[in-house]
């Protein structure tokens, strides 16, 4: 019986990560040694993970990496991206926000809190689990909050938007695609090992992309999914799309713009080129030519 090595992969649970998974938990996708087994977290318990080292290979907000660039490598794949769009902070309908109002964001390692702390020096934050956001806004717990994911697309109408996070993003880098969330993988793996990983992930979401309509109705039809139909397709086309499959210069090029900005205003303790921070994926051709 041929022996498989387990690769551990934590995702989110929010439609992007579900999608761009799924080619390899249907078994569209596949690797002759390696094995997946996946686990789906909030995305501030992925990043505290990552922190711990939890997982092999795991998803991560893009503001968190430079935390952790020790410990892991960062994949090219699964990456999203915001383009005229993103997360948004919310208030009620109505009211005003003081220079220190109380605001409610999805983890303190997250793009939208390092972009948002930046810009909101003096808001009082909490944390919470994405889901909870719009309700603590709506039963006046915080005074404002940040929805990412699914949330930006759906919410009540006694709420309003105050700013897009994308507009912050704007004022400090300019017009360059907004980086939210990519893939990290274990440094200790097995550079083999780390190749074949960041191929088979690379080709799941080339697949689930390609086959898109498809994908969506079988994720539809087993109730992974938290939005209807329509707003999948709205969700999916904003960060599960061909500039998901693997990074090109200009989401390289805002990374580093991110993490300039993270240097500048004391979020980092050093400045980084991630381009030092892929897998070197030449070396299979090296080593196999």
């Amino acid at each position: 019986m041929k022996h498989f090595k387990e690769i551990s992969v934590a995702h989110s649970p929010d439609a992007d990560d579900i999608f761009m998974y799924m080619a390899v938990k249907f078994g569209w996708v596949g690797s002759e040694w390696l094995r997946f087994s996946n686990t789906a977290l909030d995305i501030q318990t992925l990043n505290d993970e990552a922190l711990k080292g939890t997982y092999d290979a795991t998803a991560i907000s893009f503001g968190l990496y430079p935390l952790i660039k020790d410990d892991y490598a960062l994949l090219r794949t699964a990456v999203s991206f915001g383009n005229g769009y993103g997360p948004k902070l919310v208030k009620k309908k109505g009211k005003s926000l003081k220079k220190n109002f109380k605001v409610a964001l999805s983890g303190k390692h997250t793009t939208n809190a390092l972009l948002f702390r930046i810009a909101y020096p003096e808001a009082r934050i909490v944390y919470k689990n994405f889901l909870e956001i719009e309700n603590a806004v709506l039963t006046d717990e915080v005074d404002a909050g940040v929805l990412i994911h699914e949330s930006i697309l759906d919410f009540s109408d006694q709420l309003c938007v105050e700013r897009e996070i994308w507009d912050i993003w704007c004022d400090l880098a300019g017009d360059m695609p907004l980086p939210l969330g990519g893939m990290a993988l274990r440094r200790s793996l097995p550079l083999t090992d780390a190749i074949e990983t960041e191929r088979v992930l690379t080709e799941a979401v080339r697949v689930a992309t390609a086959h898109k309509p498809f994908l969506s109705y079988m994720l539809m039809e087993r109730n992974l999914i938290r939005v209807d139909k329509e707003k999948l397709k709205t969700y999916l086309s904003l960060y599960a799309n061909e500039s998901s499959v693997t990074m090109n210069e200009t989401a390289i090029n805002s990374l580093n713009k991110l993490y300039e900005l993270g240097y500048k205003h004391k979020f980092y303790p050093e400045p980084l080129d991630i381009n030092d921070f892929f897998i070197p994926t030449e070396y299979n051709k090296i080593r196999f030519s």
